[in-house]
This record gives C-alpha cells, structure tokens and sequence, in this order.
C-alpha cells in the first residue's frame, strides 16, 4: 500500500509540474516571432537586434550554476518558483523600456528564468523517474517544450498582428502567473546530504571538465549556436526573402516535429539505447539547417522547420536522459545546469556573431555556417562520447552501452 501511495504520489507532482511547464514554455515562447520584430519597430539595427536577445542567455550563463547548487542544497521548487516568478515579471520590462541598454538589462532579467526552471524542472523529473523507463517518462514530460512553443508563437502572432504589443506582453505574464499556481501542490523528495567537498565551487566546476560531462556540454555549445541563430534570425529572414509566411507558423511547424518524435523515442531509447537517437538527432538537425540556407518559397521553410523541430525534439530529451543516467540524485542539479550551459553559452553568443555574419554575408550563408555546427557536434559524438573511440562508435551507432552510466542493469 505504501509503495501504491507513493507512485500516486509522485504521478500527481509529475501532473503539476506537467501543467507549469507547459505555462511557463507558453509564456515564453509567445514572444519568439514577435521580439525581434518589435525591436526592429523601435529603430534596432540586425546587429542590434541579435545583441538584445543574445542577452537572454547571459542571464542564463550567470546564474545555471547557482541555480543547479541551490536544487541540489534546498530542493527543486524553490528554484521552480524563482523561474516562473522572473517569466511573469520580464514581459512588463518590455512595455515599460524601449531603448536598447534597457531592452538589454530586461532580455537578461529574463534570461534567469530558464536558467531556474529547466534546472528544477529536468532535477525533479529525473528524480522521480524510475531507471527502468527513465528515458520514457522524460520523454513524455519534456512535451511541455513543443506543446508550449507551438501555442505560443501562434497566439503570439495572432495577439501582435491584431492588437498589438501591450496585450502580447500582458498575455505573457498572466500564463506565467498561472504555472506559479501550478507549483503549490508540487513536493521535493528528500534532500541528501551532501559533504562539504562536494558542494565547493572548485568540485562543481571539475564536475564541467570529467569525461561524462565534457562532450555532452560541448554538443550542447555547437546546437545553442545554431539554435540561437534559429531563434533569432528567421523572423527576418523571412521577411528579407520576401517569402508570404508568418514566421510564427515556422516555429508552430517546429513545435509539432519536436511534440510528434518526443512519443516514440523516449521509450524506444530504453529499449536501443540513448546514443543511436542522439546521432540521429544531429544528421537531421544538420539537414535543416542546409534546406534553411537554401530556402525560398514557404513550404521549404516549413520543411526545415519541421526537420528542425524533430532535431531538437530528440535531441533535447535525450541528452537529457543520459545526464540523468551519468549523475547521482545529489550531484543532479549541478551537472544538468553544466551541461545545459553549453546549450546558455551558444545561444549566448549566437545572437551577436551571428549578427554581424549577416550584416556581412547574409542570411543564407549564416544558415550553411550553422549546418556547419551541426556536422561538428555530429563528430565530436561519434569519435569521444564515451571511453575510447571504439566504444563512442559503438555506443553513437546503439551497439554499445554508456560506459559513464551509472545504472548498468
């Protein structure tokens, strides 16, 4: 019986949490087609623009650290509500400035919302999880993403086009102060212990550099680069194209690929192996990025979204999946936020490189540049993600299991 109450009981917070995710990604991603549009309106150069939104990271970069200690310390709501709480506050800092040293001040504010409540979020999931069907369950739970990210950008759209930015960025604010309701119910599970060793700034950041981390980041450095670029410049790009397709309906496209893959592969992961999605994730993300150099009409944009969409939408919960399978339940908080900072320091940068490489070459060549990315990360799996090269091969290609592993049953 008590074993009964305890799986109902961790289903019930899985619920709760499923419900202020999809909020908190709703909220967020109502302003994906619409920020740079609005940046634009208010005199932003595309350099500008891509300094502006890269800021959103840069709250991300500061603070992933503290927020993974502070899970792995206090528990994983705490840093759950200071997430949702930042995502519901921000959208009122667009209304209220409009000059670029604010618009920057206000895009890193919001920064820190994702850095806290994708910590938690991934934490709490991952802890409630049995190992069995590990890959399943985070599957299934990271849906919040592209269910989010397609109600979002819609609603987004629809709200800019016909009522204007005000009731976008009120809109915003009020999903997010609903997920902060969402939370209440939500219980940590019990807190280890840690020693003092293992707590110190110097362990947690030897914790970046040790081989079931160090890859993983980097992959996740080489994908926040392209997805960043992504996230900021298709909007315009479209619009330089002049290409008759509203730029939210590119990310809804996205969004559905990245909910449709998240069913299946989780679960199959279990059963495969982790690595075999992984490699697949990459080839396809790269193949998006080389249709998106090269697209001119609608459909071919919709089409690199899509493949973008199915990228990231196995990618994501995947190499989540292997951090949790690499880590222990007390050190969980802080190797999630390392290697999710690879994913912060891309998108980070992304905005402003990325800028200029368009002012220069582009939008096309831009977009080969970060197919280019793509094929990198895709090497740097296959040849040293795990041991030794031959075991990479094999574990990148499902023949081999994950050396780092810590559940080898």
């Amino acid at each position: 019986m008590k074993l009964k109450a305890g799986v109902l009981k961790n289903q019930y917070i899985l619920l709760s949490l499923f419900a202020a995710g999809l909020l908190f990604w709703s909220s967020l991603a109502a302003l994906l087609p619409t920020l740079p549009l609005y940046m634009e309106d208010v005199g932003a150069t595309k350099q500008q623009i891509g300094i502006v939104l890269g800021c959103f990271a840069i709250g991300m970069l500061l603070f992933r650290s503290f927020f993974g200690r502070l899970a792995d310390q206090r528990g994983r709501k705490i840093v759950l509500i200071i997430g949702m709480l930042v995502n519901a506050i921000a959208p009122l800092g667009y209304i209220l400035v409009q000059s670029i040293p604010g618009l920057m001040a206000v895009r890193a504010f919001h920064g820190l919302s994702i850095a806290a409540f994708t910590t938690g979020f991934l934490a709490l999931v991952a802890d409630l999880a049995p190992e069995k069907n590990r890959g399943e369950i985070m599957g299934y739970m990271s849906l919040v993403t592209p269910i989010g990210t397609a109600i979002g950008p819609a609603l987004g759209g629809y709200l800019q086009a016909t009522s204007g930015y005000t009731l976008l960025f009120l809109l915003s604010t009020g999903l997010a102060g609903m997920g902060l309701l969402c939370l209440v119910p939500i219980v940590n599970p019990p807190i280890h212990k840690q020693n003092k060793s293992d707590s110190d700034s110097s362990k947690f950041w030897r914790l970046l550099f040790s081989p079931r981390v160090r890859v993983l980041a980097s992959i996740m450095l080489m994908i926040g680069l392209a997805f960043g670029a992504l996230h900021t410049f298709v909007p315009l790009f479209i619009k330089a194209a002049r290409v008759d397709l509203n730029p939210g309906l590119f990310y809804t496209a996205g969004a559905l690929a990245s909910f449709s893959v998240r069913f299946f592969t989780g679960k199959a992961s279990d059963r495969y192996g982790r690595g075999l999605f992984i490699t697949l994730s990459l080839v396809v993300y790269a193949i998006s990025m080389m249709l998106l150099a090269f697209a001119t009409t609608a459909n071919v944009f919709l089409i690199a979204g899509t493949l973008e969409g199915a990228g990231s939408g196995i990618l994501m919960p995947m190499i989540s999946t292997v951090i949790a399978d690499r880590s222990l339940q007390q050190e969980r908080g802080r190797v999630f936020s390392l290697c999710i900072m690879g994913l912060d320091f891309g998108i980070a940068i992304a905005g402003p490189i990325f800028g200029s490489v368009a002012e220069q070459v582009g939008y096309r060549n831009m977009f080969g540049f970060c197919a280019g990315l793509a094929i990198l990360a895709l090497l740097i799996f296959l040849t040293q993600g795990n041991k030794n090269f031959t075991d990479s091969l094999r574990f990148a290609l499902g023949r081999g299991k994950d050396a780092y592993s810590l559940n080898q049953s």
